[in-house]
């Protein structure tokens, strides 16, 4: 029997809202640009990125990059491992960083730092979820869905050790 139990959190309905205003924000901004690259972060981020790029109406690139700092736990170890790199040259592009959410900030400062000797034109960071309380350190997405408290959340490609991705809305485990 499990010790926990999942409660729904985040719907799908605004889930789906908030990433049509995440794209048509970056469809705006970027509206200029000839070398649009999103490069998702695996695993958690692939289907935030499908949906953004989807509603995404100009010429972009797409790429994955996988790390590991959970190890298929609920607290990050602080090491970031570089599973898999990207397959694209960053030089003169602007590139979105696609994450599922923003907890600690160990990772997306990584991957800028890692990026940003790449020498893209721009990098900005992308994420459906942004738990401030958690931070370590100093790291902003610049297109964020929602701010959320200090749970641990599963669905929508978020998962507890390999398990959850699946589900459609968001949903905090509550621990018993």
């Amino acid at each position: 029997m499990a010790d926990y139990v999942l409660e729904k959190f985040i719907d799908k309905k605004d889930i789906k809202s908030k990433i049509k205003d995440i794209a048509e924000k970056i469809s705006f901004d970027y509206k200029n640009s000839e070398r649009l690259l999103f490069v998702g972060v695996l695993k958690g981020a692939w289907i935030f990125l499908a949906d953004v790029v989807r509603a995404i109406e100009l010429p972009l690139e797409i790429s994955f990059i996988a790390v590991s700092s959970y190890r298929n736990k609920t607290e990050t170890n602080g090491v970031v491992r570089l599973l898999w790199d990207i397959d694209v040259p960053l030089a003169g592009r602007d590139v979105f960083l696609v994450e599922d959410i923003i907890d600690t900030g160990l990772t997306l400062k990584h991957l800028k730092e890692l990026f940003t000797i790449r020498k893209p034109k721009s990098i900005n960071l992308c994420c459906l979820l942004d738990k401030p309380s958690r931070r370590l350190v100093d790291i902003e997405a610049n297109y964020k869905g929602f701010t959320i408290p200090d749970h641990f959340v599963v669905g929508y490609g978020l998962d507890y050790a390999g398990r959850y991705r699946n589900l459609q809305d968001i949903y905090k485990i509550v621990f018993k």
